[in-house]
């Protein structure tokens, strides 16, 4: 394995994990510098906020980053790129920078997502106001600005079923089924949501404490689901906020529109899911 440009072990007040394999460079890069925007707005407020970014590459031939990384560092963010050691997954490839986090706060992002400005100055004042809190959930959005609906009630294999694999016009068949099971009834633009049982992983702001305390994610899961598994385990030793005034927008995609392997993996990470948590068909 190796790991360019490493963190000492002072304490930070935000580490932030960023996993990658063959990326979209466009998004990627979007993604960057859209976190160095919301680095700014918190460096307005407090200089002296030290902030460590951990981006793993999974995959071993990483673009050139070069001029977003600079940006970054130029922000003060410490750029950390640990690389070398294969493709160990989503959840894998996170665990290695929680691993080495020494921070106040630990934040999951995905590679195809956007952060408002202010996202992670909101959601730290959320944290400061709120102790009894350890997973903050921000709004998504699209590219449209149309709410995406990642907060999540206990699937069923028939939800995952229609969500995933049948063709959106036939989702409006299924309208109020589906709309329950991602909470379309409690989370919207103005509204804190206490615990909503399971939050997507494509940001996922921890206390780091809390995230050490869980392990991290599991990595029996490859792709898929480690998100859930997760978010059912926070439950169990803090709470977990959905919080409006954060807000991302969010230019992933279903596993059935990724190709036969992420539909072979998603279906191999549902049975473990299940193993685990519970069987539940309709």
């Amino acid at each position: 394995m190796n790991v360019i440009e490493s963190v000492d072990s002072k304490l930070e007040d935000l580490s932030i994990s960023l996993v990658v394999y063959k990326p979209d460079i466009d998004k990627l890069n979007a993604t960057l510098a859209s976190l160095g925007a919301a680095c700014d707005e918190i460096h307005k407020i407090d200089r002296s906020f030290s902030i460590a970014l951990y981006l793993v590459d999974n995959d071993g031939s990483l673009p050139d980053l070069s001029a977003a990384l600079s940006a970054l560092t130029l922000r003060n963010v410490v750029v950390t790129v640990i690389t070398g050691h294969g493709n160990v997954g989503y959840g894998g490839g996170h665990n290695l920078a929680i691993e080495r986090s020494n921070s106040l706060y630990h934040l999951v992002l995905n590679p195809d997502i956007e952060l408002a400005p202010d996202a992670l100055r909101q959601a730290l004042h959320f944290f400061g106001c709120h102790s009894e809190v350890g997973l903050i959930a921000p709004w998504i959005g699209d590219e449209h600005g149309d709410q995406q609906f990642l907060c999540r009630r206990y699937p069923t294999i028939f939800d995952l079923f229609v969500r995933g694999f049948l063709p959106p016009q036939l989702h409006r068949i299924f309208e109020s089924r589906l709309a329950r099971y991602e909470m379309r009834d409690e989370t919207n633009g103005r509204e804190i949501v206490w615990d909503p049982l399971i939050v997507s992983g494509c940001f996922m702001l921890f206390r780091t404490s809390a995230l050490k305390q869980l392990a991290g994610f599991d990595t029996r899961y490859f792709l898929y689901f480690e998100d859930y598994d997760l978010s059912l385990r926070t439950h169990a030793v803090t709470r977990v906020a959905y919080v409006p005034d954060v807000r991302v927008v969010h230019h992933g995609g279903g596993a059935s529109r990724k190709g036969s392997s992420h539909i072979r993996m998603f279906i191999s990470s549902a049975y473990k899911f299940f193993n685990r948590f519970g069987w539940k068909w309709l």
